[in-house]
């Protein structure tokens, strides 16, 4: 096998044993095979370290509950920092063993941990992709958890219009935009109230 197929077969080796499988299927190993797929639709022809960090973006991230950390934004910032050292550090040592060198290794963690988002191409492009895979696959599961409730829920709303409008600015300037929107459920424009509430309304998106 080539580098390459390698480093991809050990992360999926590592997030078959992800006890979730909901969906008939290790929900880690799940997500690695979505993101790859939906990298090849955005940006064929990209690089190796981009396609690892593209597999490797959940790896074994049953590992590190989200429930190990104090609930708020705070514990929720601090969970997402500590997952992208996490991610970056396993994936660098698969890349390693698979016989790619410290630059390439460094770079797929520099991919993982989002560093210079916006400002480096390849990490906005792995953004693009996360943000895309979680429209197709999981968006509708995350909305249909929650119960609007008040101007608050409208927030949350125009907030997950911009969730989908995001990816396109970044991702439209390398593959047409009919291609972009291909398989992105479309949101309702209803907004409903109901009498539950803030707390039946609160729930963090766990990318």
């Amino acid at each position: 096998m080539s580098r390459l197929e390698t480093a991809l077969a050990a992360i999926d080796a590592a997030n078959a044993l992800d006890p979730d499988t909901s969906e008939g299927a290790p929900a880690a190993a799940l997500y690695g095979t979505r993101m790859s797929a939906e990298l090849d639709r955005l940006f064929p022809g990209a690089p190796d370290v981009l396609r690892i960090a593209a597999r490797g973006q959940h790896i074994e991230r049953w590992t590190s509950p989200r429930a190990a950390y104090p609930e708020g934004r705070e514990g929720y910032l601090a969970w997402r920092r500590d997952l992208g050292a996490f991610h970056a550090r396993r994936v660098g040592e698969i890349m390693r063993d698979a016989g790619y060198g410290g630059d390439e290794a460094n770079r797929a963690g520099t991919l993982l941990r989002k560093e210079g988002i916006k400002r480096d191409p390849e990490v906005q492009m792995l953004e693009d992709v996360i943000c895309f895979v979680f429209l197709r696959w999981y968006f509708h599961p995350f909305a249909e958890g929650r119960r609007p409730c008040g101007p608050s829920a409208h927030r949350r709303e125009d907030r997950a219009q911009d969730v989908r409008r995001r990816p396109r600015k970044g991702a439209a300037r390398v593959r047409p935009a009919r291609t972009l929107r291909r398989g992105v459920p479309q949101l309702s424009p209803r907004r409903r109230r109901n009498r539950a509430g803030p707390e039946a309304n609160r729930r963090e998106y766990q990318p």
